[in-house]
This record gives structure tokens, C-alpha cells and sequence, in this order.
């Protein structure tokens, strides 16, 4: 372990033995570093918070805060961050609230740029890109392999499925469905986020399919549910649009982002 002479370490803190903590960082009671953990400078763990093998945390990141909630009264509550995570500076994670989880989950492999911030209770997947000042409210739920653009928000209890793209500056008032494509205020879907689903290996006559699909779900003629159900019968060899299909079940009551609205 390599801990600058400035910093502050609670010593209830669990340190890893090659954990690195630089200069001026501060690490509070209940927090848990990995192996290979590095606090550059400048870095607050406030409080009760676990963070992953080999992630990196920039300078001026303010990670494990207290709730922004007027109900929260000092009770314990978590941060829990994955590993090999890049957090760049200015970033704030908050912990969560015993309204809600009681715990903020953050996954793996993930980037979040400057000024990034994980309202409480949010749960971030794994290999999730949030761009500068990305922001989620309370509760939002984002799926793995998301990427949210630069200066957008996510509303409280919002959801991103998994590999959907968000656009810079685009206000997330409604959930979005994996591999979706969602931009503007009010972010509108656009489509597929077809550039994640070629990265991930997806041929030419599988784009094709997943298209239509999305074609006879959100432009076919009927009421939606009729084509929800349309949808989950005509194509339930596609793992992707069952996965669609699933997430619109998950929480019905939800509003949806929608093409054209």
C-alpha cells in the first residue's frame, strides 16, 4: 500500500496491500479498496463504500456521498462500484437511501468522463460509458453496454436497456429499450443503436431482422399491445427483441420513449 503522506485514511478503512492513495485524497470509515485501486489526488471516498479491483478515480471525484434526499437522516447506506472502472474527475456517485435499496450499484469495465453523477439507488451494469456531466437520477436503471452522451439526464426511476445509446444533452423522461437509439428534449427514439449492435458482431441479415422487428412494434397498425404480442410471437428467435419485449413487460405502468413523439 502507497499512501501519500497528505491524505487522510479512516482507520476503519480496508486497505488492499497495493492499493495507491495519492496526495490530499480522503477515505472515510467503511470503505474497502481492492487490489490495485488507485486515488490519484484530490479524491473523497466520504463513507461506506466498496470499490472494485484495478479502477482508477481521477481527481475531485466525490464518490460514496451522502443522498441527495431531504428524508435522508444520517442512516447506513452503501456505494458499490465493481472493478476496472475509469472515473474521471469532478465525478460524484452518491450512496443510497432506506426509502429505496438502501445501496447504489455501480458495475465493471465501466467509463464515466468529467463531471459524471449516479444518483442514489441507481444500478449501472457493466461496460456503461456515461460522457461528460452524463447525470442519473434516483433509482435509474441502466443496462450494460449502455452509452449516455455528454450534458444528458436520465429522470429518477428512469431505465436504459442494455446497449441502447442515449445523445448528448437528450432529457430521459421515459424508459428506452435496449439496443435503442434516443436523442433530443424530450429524447424521442429514433431507431436501433445499430453501431453498438455491428460492434458487438451483429451480420447484415440479423440488423435486417431486428429492424423489422422494430418496424412491426412501433409502426405496425393496432393498438400496441396487439403488436407487443404480434411482435413476441413472430420473433421469438431473436433473443434481442425477446429481450425488448421483456423489458416493456417489466414495468408496464412505465411511459416509453417512442418514435416520433
Amino acid at each position: 500500500m502507497t499512501v501519500h503522506p497528505s491524505a487522510i485514511v479512516d482507520p476503519s478503512a480496508r486497505i488492499a496491500a497495493d492499493v495507491v492513495i495519492g496526495p490530499w485524497c480522503t477515505v472515510g470509515p467503511g470503505v474497502s479498496l481492492a487490489p490495485g485501486v488507485h486515488l490519484v489526488s484530490h479524491v473523497v471516498v466520504q463513507q461506506d463504500t466498496s470499490i472494485g479491483e484495478r479502477t482508477v478515480i481521477h481527481p475531485f471525484a466525490v464518490i460514496g456521498g451522502d443522498p441527495q434526499h431531504n428524508g435522508y437522516k444520517g442512516e447506513p447506506v452503501r456505494l458499490e462500484i465493481g472493478h476496472d472502472n475509469s472515473i474521471r474527475e469532478h465525478c460524484t456517485f452518491n450512496r443510497g437511501t432506506p426509502q429505496g435499496s438502501g445501496v447504489t450499484r455501480v458495475g465493471s469495465n465501466g467509463l464515466f468522463m468529467t463531471g459524471a453523477h449516479v444518483g442514489h439507488d441507481a444500478v449501472v451494469g457493466d461496460n456503461v460509458v456515461m460522457a461528460n456531466s452524463a447525470t442519473l437520477g434516483g433509482h435509474a436503471r441502466i443496462g450494460d453496454r449502455v452509452f449516455l452522451g455528454g450534458l444528458c439526464a436520465v429522470h429518477q426511476n428512469g431505465r436504459v436497456g442494455q446497449g441502447a445509446i442515449v445523445g448528448g444533452l437528450a432529457a430521459v423522461t421515459r424508459d428506452v429499450i435496449p439496443y435503442g437509439s434516443a436523442w433530443g428534449n424530450h429524447a424521442r427514439l429514433h431507431g436501433l443503436n445499430l453501431i453498438g449492435l455491428k460492434r458487438k458482431g451483429y451480420g447484415k441479415d440479423a440488423v435486417r431482422r431486428l429492424l423489422a422487428a422494430f418496424r412491426d412494434l412501433f409502426e405496425g397498425a393496432g393498438m400496441f399491445a396487439d403488436r407487443l404480442d404480434r411482435v413476441e410471437a413472430g420473433y421469438a428467435d431473436l433473443p434481442e427483441i425477446m429481450e425488448i419485449v421483456a423489458f416493456i413487460r417489466a414495468d408496464a405502468r412505465r411511459p416509453l420513449c417512442l418514435p416520433g413523439e
